[in-house]
């Protein structure tokens, strides 16, 4: 029972794996995984290591961006039959920039209980040592590619509150650049590189002095972005 609702299916389990360290998962997502019947992940060969680092083997189905329509109506078919069904993005929290979302609408549209298990987030991570007051901030996933990109650094840079986005390794430059030009000098940002993982680094400084210790060290990696309050 969830929420006053008496559900006689059992439920989807929506589990957070590491962003990197493998270590960083749960014992309950550990024990919720292995007691499972089928795994929906974004992607079958990301998954089937970490199911590997852990001993486990369970037959895995992709739901990505590009799966059809189908594949939702599908697994929701597989739950409705009693089966004990669990959802994992690559890396990370699930329902943040993958399809996870989707899942759990068309599971609450067919009176499914969504159970989740917590734990690894970019998100949270980049926040716990930013060093602003995050009471209050703006999440914005990642940037956009070409369409708009221009506007997003203008509007991110003109909100007063802390704001949170992702870049990748091909577009980090563009992104420094584009806060250069933005940004009042003197707003501090954080930028964790490769969060939990062997070349973990983290920046806390002016655009400029981000700008040059980036240059110093690498620019290969996920990126967190945090712009500090204005």
């Amino acid at each position: 029972m969830t929420n006053g609702i008496l559900y006689d299916s059992m439920p989807l389990f929506m589990i957070a794996t590491p962003i990197g360290h493998l270590k960083d998962i749960t014992y309950r997502a550990v024990e919720t995984l292995a007691n499972s019947d089928l795994i929906i992940c974004e992607d079958t060969r990301v998954t089937s290591k970490l199911l590997a680092a852990y001993h486990i083997t369970k037959s895995l189905w992709a739901l990505h961006e590009h799966s059809k329509p189908g594949q939702i109506t599908k697994i929701i078919g597989e739950l409705q039959r009693g089966k004990r069904l669990c959802y994992v993005s690559d890396a990370g929290t699930p329902g943040v920039n993958d399809p996870g979302g989707k899942l759990v609408a068309a599971a609450y549209e067919a009176g499914m209980m969504v159970v989740p298990i917590p734990g690894p987030s970019a998100l949270t991570s980049a926040i716990s040592v930013c060093g602003f007051p995050m009471d209050d901030f703006s999440y914005h996933g990642f940037a956009p590619h070409k369409k708009g990109r221009a506007s997003f650094f203008r509007m991110i840079s003109e909100n007063p509150r802390p704001s949170v986005f992702f870049e990748s390794t091909h577009r980090i430059h563009k992104a420094l650049v584009a806060l250069a030009i933005a940004l009042d000098p003197n707003r501090l940002i954080f930028i964790g590189r490769e969060m939990t993982k062997l070349h973990e680094t983290l920046y806390r400084g002016t655009i400029g002095d981000v700008q040059r210790w980036i240059g110093e060290t690498s620019m290969k990696g996920e990126f967190v972005i945090i712009l500090g309050p204005r």
